[in-house]
């Protein structure tokens, strides 16, 4: 890959690419809204000498354009707060397929599993059945159409698939991430849905070294591909993991339904975690028959030192 340009690169996903190509020695742009946020990205990584810096608005397809003359392939990271998911999320990936299809670039697109809606198969390939039942599954749903358009006549976008993740850049991007924060930093956390039920997740470092090797792949464009993850754990086993990494015996509260419509009020993003909350009592799990048939084996950091590794460096 002679070069490569991440949208939205100081995200949870972002983050975790631009990190792994940059330790491969691929040149990258960093493309983000906000120059500090790039800048302090840059400088926790030691201010590689293959990476660069580009401020613009992803919903601009002439800013991304700009940002990503001379790549090879973009990596469509960037996102919508849930409760601007409907009216904003698909203008978005307009805007950066355009910007891509001007340039004729392979574009590596990252996104959940939302669409899938419910689970028919105990081990969910990419032929699973597409039937969401949830505005956000929906909208997701068309999201990838989108992508795949054949008004596009020059990008060549591929779809990754991941399950919720965790890792040291995931934020409030995702369900576990904010908690394992909160636990690292000492304060009193959330968890989002029901701690009982084993569910996966995917460490972001692995996913992100998954997607590398993807998006190196020429026949893997066209395609839809799952990133699973490694263990199923339980939310109480995963509190139990971060106390012991970070030494925190603050209490840890579960959030349900009630907790977030009440939350709601005030937070409107948390209202609109209620209608999926039905991944945390009756999860999907993703298969890797396909990468690991076509791409290689699966990378899956144990949850143990998984979570060891993303309290410790949260914590720094």
């Amino acid at each position: 890959m002679k070069k490569a340009v991440v949208i939205g690169a100081t995200g949870g996903t972002g983050a975790a690419i631009t990190e792994e190509l940059v330790s491969r020695g691929i040149p990258v742009v960093a493309f983000g809204r906000s120059r500090s946020k790039l800048e302090n990205f840059a400088a926790r990584l030691g201010h590689p000498a293959n990476l660069a810096l580009a401020v613009g608005d992803a919903f601009k397809a002439d800013d991304v354009e700009k940002a990503s003359r001379g790549a090879e392939v973009m990596f469509h990271c960037a996102n919508v707060p849930y409760h601007e998911m409907e009216e904003r999320l698909i203008p978005l990936g307009e805007a950066v397929m355009e910007a891509a299809d001007r340039l004729g670039l392979k574009v590596v697109v990252i996104d959940g599993i939302y669409p899938y809606g419910k689970r028919q198969m105990e081990l969910v390939t990419e032929e699973h059945p597409k039937q969401p039942h949830t505005r956000k599954g929906r909208t997701r749903l068309k999201f990838a159409e989108m992508v795949f358009d054949a008004k596009w006549r020059r990008a060549r976008p591929l779809i990754v698939r991941l399950p919720d993740y965790y890792g040291p850049t995931a934020n409030e991007a995702s369900y576990l991430g904010s908690t394992l924060e909160a636990i690292a930093a000492g304060k009193t956390a959330f968890f989002i849905g029901n701690m009982n039920v084993p569910r996966e997740y995917v460490y972001l470092p692995d996913a992100a070294k998954m997607i590398a090797e993807i998006s190196l792949r020429d026949q893997a464009y066209g395609q839809e591909w799952n990133i699973p993850g490694g263990d199923v754990i339980s939310g109480h086993e995963i509190v139990r993991l971060a106390r012991e990494a970070s030494g925190s015996k603050k209490a840890v509260l579960p959030l349900g339904k009630a907790g977030l419509s009440l939350l709601g009020l005030f937070v409107p993003v948390m209202k609109e975690v209620v209608e999926m909350l039905y991944l945390t009592t009756e999860p999907l799990r993703l298969s890797g028959e396909k990468y690991e048939r076509f791409i290689g084996p699966i990378e899956a950091t144990g949850c143990e030192r998984g979570i060891s590794e993303t309290i410790g460096r949260l914590k720094k």
